[in-house]
């Protein structure tokens, strides 16, 4: 009680603190301008587009033959309205950002959004080649419903594809906290703006990162703590960051990147190439080559050749002083 008391006396400075420090901020404050989009909003969305891409394996309902057709309406219907008001806030934020002023935000968020859902069957049938790669490159995939419900490695490509589409035809902000929603969950990050081909999997995944620049051919497997990232960051004449170019790796079709490698730079790891554990890499790997580092000086000493402790003498001995 009496905490509670000290702190009503000092609220009025306490306040005040505070708000002064809102004065002037315009990094971290976002006072007097247009709505955000909400986080909370877009992981409701990724659910609810899991439930188009993988009828029957989420959400409350039965689904069957009989009310499929009118379930994918009724979700469709929803997750309509919800994304379109979702993308408007954030071309209506990145117009204020810019100082320009957009006549036409909501017809532009309705047209991304019904040219995002034309692309779903698409996504469908790539994300299928996903399951397939992933159950046919672990040998402990049971099952392709394990697959989709367990690997998150699928569940960050699943959104990853999402993201990837809405930032394909322009829409700003919105992307990236999908994927960043996916890296809080399952530890990989993959920003929406990399390609990457069809039947990519990624085994356990945790540490994964791929940059925005990346570009992955087909047929692609990578394990945990890979790195597709970039070697330096070009400035321009005033010191700011030159946004825009290729920094990030090419992998082509039917390469292998196993653990804890880290390619950097806008270096080409060439057809069917495997890159071992570990390797750091900053220049390109023709086809079919396999890079992997030297083994340490390995050290290893028989434990069974211990010291054995020195036996007591018996206490009449000891007693006798022998």
């Amino acid at each position: 009680m009496r905490e509670e008391l000290r702190l009503t006396h000092r609220l009025p400075e306490l306040t005040g603190a505070v708000l002064e420090s809102y004065r002037d901020d315009h990094v971290a404050t976002h006072l007097g301008a247009e709505a955000l989009p909400s986080q909370r909003a877009v992981v409701e969305l990724i659910e609810d587009l899991r439930e188009l891409l993988f009828p029957g394996y989420f959400g409350n309902q039965l689904v069957d033959e009989t009310n499929v057709g009118y379930l994918v309406g009724d979700r469709m219907s929803g997750l309509y309205r919800r994304l379109c008001i979702q993308v408007w806030k954030t071309i209506r934020h990145e117009c204020k950002r810019l100082d320009s002023e957009c006549t036409h935000c909501e017809d532009r968020a309705e047209e991304m959004v019904i040219a995002f859902f034309e692309r779903l069957p698409e996504l469908r049938a790539v994300l299928r080649e996903d399951i397939v790669a992933a159950y046919d490159g672990d040998p402990a995939a049971k099952s392709y419903d394990e697959v989709i419900f367990c690997y998150p490695g699928i569940f960050a490509i699943s959104v990853y594809r999402l993201a990837h589409e809405l930032h394909h035809l322009g829409v700003p902000l919105l992307p990236r906290m999908m994927t960043e929603h996916a890296h809080s969950r399952t530890g990989i990050d993959i920003h929406p703006g990399a390609h990457i081909g069809r039947h990519f999997f990624i085994d356990h995944g945790t540490g994964v990162v791929i940059g925005e620049t990346s570009e992955i051919g087909t047929r692609v497997k990578i394990y945990q703590g890979v790195t597709l990232g970039a070697l330096s960051f070009a400035r321009d004449a005033d010191g700011r960051l030159i946004r825009g170019r290729r920094r990030h790796p090419t992998l082509e079709d039917d390469v292998t990147i196993y653990s804890g490698a880290t390619i950097l730079g806008p270096v080409t790891i060439g057809r069917g190439a495997t890159v071992g554990g570990n390797v750091w890499l900053t220049e390109s790997v023709p086809a079919g080559t396999r890079v992997t580092i030297d083994s340490p000086d390995l050290q290893y000493k028989d434990r069974s050749h211990r010291l054995q402790p020195v036996e007591e003498a018996p206490p009449a001995e000891r007693a006798a002083g022998t």
